[in-house]
């Protein structure tokens, strides 16, 4: 059996197009979708996916009607082919049943495993550019030294309270007590009998 599925982006596009060229193939049951392909939820394809038997074909008018990147549509794609589920896309000429059809999409697949290597060689290199420059990678430190100073000189006051020091200082309870332990360790105290009093 032939599902289709059409999307648009917004009210003011009209699906008339990918419907006419889904009935004009024989899909036996439409889902629509009428959201950006940006969107993560996509109640359409979810109804068209859950809808969809073994030996079932889902059918699009186009690729990018399907997955929000390459990597969702491969991963799609993969998903249908693990359930016995064929894959069509009318523009493309893409049909997973052909054997035609699957060796497309295993070079996608490669090339979203190259693409996704080369992002990950691109920043591994750009964090140790930046160490050999001595800038650190990740979020920047929440308790810097002028805060650490303000902080110690705050729970000298017995009346202020953690929880008023973390407000005014805009940190948490939580960053405050790791801090204060550190300093403990280093000074040599008793970090617990500090985050008691």
């Amino acid at each position: 059996m032939l599902i289709g599925y059409a999307r648009v982006s917004t009210q003011e596009q009209n699906l008339d197009l990918q419907r006419d060229a889904l009935d004009k193939v024989g899909c036996e049951k439409i889902f629509t979708d009428v959201v950006s392909g940006a969107q993560a939820e996509r109640a359409g394809l979810m109804e068209a996916l859950t809808y969809c038997r073994e030996g079932d074909t889902l059918v699009v008018w186009k690729l990018d009607r399907l997955g929000r990147s390459l990597q969702h549509l491969i991963e799609t794609v993969h998903e249908l082919h693990k359930r016995g589920i064929g894959f069509q896309s009318l523009q493309e000429s893409i049909d997973t049943t052909t054997s035609g059809g699957k060796l497309i999409f295993h070079v996608f697949g490669a090339l979203a495993e190259f693409e996704r290597d080369l992002i990950r060689e691109r920043t591994m290199a750009g964090l140790a550019s930046a160490r050999s420059r001595g800038r650190k990678g990740g979020r920047p430190r929440a308790m810097n030294e002028s805060k650490a100073e303000m902080a110690r000189a705050l729970r000298q006051d017995t009346r202020r309270t953690v929880k008023e020091i973390c407000q005014t200082l805009q940190i948490s309870e939580a960053t405050f007590y790791r801090y204060t332990k550190q300093r403990h360790r280093e000074a040599g105290g008793d970090p617990v009998r500090e985050a008691q009093t």
